[in-house]
């Protein structure tokens, strides 16, 4: 349960796609003065070093952020993205990656709330140690649990200022993880329907992924967005994350457009052989209630 470490994958090609549309929605949530919470269920250590050994060791950022480290050409949303992780180093090198946790912490205004959880042992050791250096405005804005994402988040919708997103984003190293999260989801729709939802998932050879997937494009809410990277072909022995998914119930309505842009030039530039592609799809009122009709 507690082998996972996101470190080793930080900022490969599926925290390019997860957080260039959490930076987008935050960016969103701010246009509006009503403060707003966010909640994170997996929130792993927030920031990584890029030089450390777990990061070397596959250095699959190398084929993620690096790869548009000096691009000159980026569609907005993902030029916005690359903004947010240079302002975590300095001289052009590319030496950290802020996770979820942080790049939200950047978008917050003083009203907005951060509600973190992370079970991992060290993982919310070091969590706990890097909030410390963010200052105390940050802690006071942020509190971290040490708890059960998938059943603490139900406690804290809705959240007191009815403004809010939750990001659901587990290793999937547990395949039940697929279960708990459509079912975490469901109850989370239950407490909170006008909430923002973002679901990340990877693209693997179970067939829970694509049937949870399913189920969400099932669910009878105002609208949502669903996007999946492919970067290669999946490995013939089923091993692997060959792309990832996300998955958006109440998304903003500017992200369909600027994911028109981005999506192209991901699956363009983030190939690693010929069968990387995309696929997006937007859907508002799946199911409309049907009107009634007068006996006139």
């Amino acid at each position: 349960m507690f082998s996972y470490r996101h470190a080793f994958h930080a900022g490969n090609h599926a925290d390019v796609l997860k957080h260039a549309i959490l930076v987008h929605t935050l960016d969103y949530f701010n246009k509006k003065d009503a403060p707003y919470w966010v909640i994170d269920t997996h929130a792993g250590a927030g920031l990584y070093s890029l030089d450390s050994d777990w990061a070397a060791k596959t250095s699959e950022f190398a084929d993620g952020i690096g790869r548009l480290w000096e691009a000159t050409d980026l569609p907005p949303i993902l030029a916005e993205y690359v903004n947010r992780i240079r302002s975590y180093n300095t001289n052009g090198r590319l030496r950290r990656y802020p996770g979820s946790p942080w790049l939200t912490l950047d978008a917050l205004r003083p009203s907005d709330r951060l509600r973190l959880f992370e079970m991992h042992p060290t993982e919310i050791d070091t969590l706990v140690g890097n909030l410390e250096h963010q200052g105390r405005a940050a802690q006071r804005q942020t509190t971290i649990y040490g708890d059960d994402g998938f059943e603490g988040v139900k406690a804290l919708l809705p959240p007191p200022t009815r403004r809010g997103m939750v990001l659901i984003d587990p290793s999937y190293e547990d395949k039940h993880d697929y279960r708990r999260t459509l079912l975490t989801v469901k109850e989370c729709i239950k407490r909170f329907a006008t909430g923002t939802y973002a679901i990340w998932y990877p693209l693997v050879q179970r067939r829970e992924a694509s049937e949870m997937a399913r189920h969400f494009e099932n669910l009878k809410v105002k609208s949502w967005l669903h996007a999946t990277l492919t970067v290669k072909k999946a490995t013939i022995d089923g091993y692997g994350l060959h792309g990832s998914g996300m998955f958006l119930i109440n998304p903003p309505w500017t992200l369909h457009d600027a994911l028109k842009q981005a999506m192209p030039y991901l699956a363009r530039e983030l190939a690693q052989d010929e069968r990387a592609g995309f696929t997006l799809q937007f859907r508002e009122n799946p199911f409309p209630v049907p009107k009634k009709h007068s006996d006139d």
